[in-house]
């Protein structure tokens, strides 16, 4: 009987703790309530309550795509490294 492949542990590398930091940041950002609960300063007549999570809505966008960014680009790498190992 042959033995199964041995599974492969996850890996922490520097793009991925920095792609995790991206995704957490705008969460603990609203989250954190006590620190945007007020109605000054006014943006064109908006309280900051209100323009501070619309800009978190831009924030995230662009730290969501620093992220995929990341990530596909260390997919990338595994695969050209895992397929010049295998030829």
């Amino acid at each position: 009987m042959s033995e199964p492949p041995p599974k492969s542990q996850p890996v922490i590398t520097t793009s991925r703790v920095v792609a995790a930091v991206c995704l957490i940041l705008p969460f603990v950002a609203t989250l954190w309530v006590s620190s945007y609960a007020r109605p000054t300063p006014a943006f064109i007549g908006i309280p900051f309550f209100y323009w501070y999570q619309m800009a978190w809505v831009v924030i995230s966008t662009g730290l969501t795509s620093i992220a995929y960014v990341l990530i596909r680009r260390e997919e990338r790498a595994r695969r050209a490294e895992d397929s010049e190992g295998a030829a």
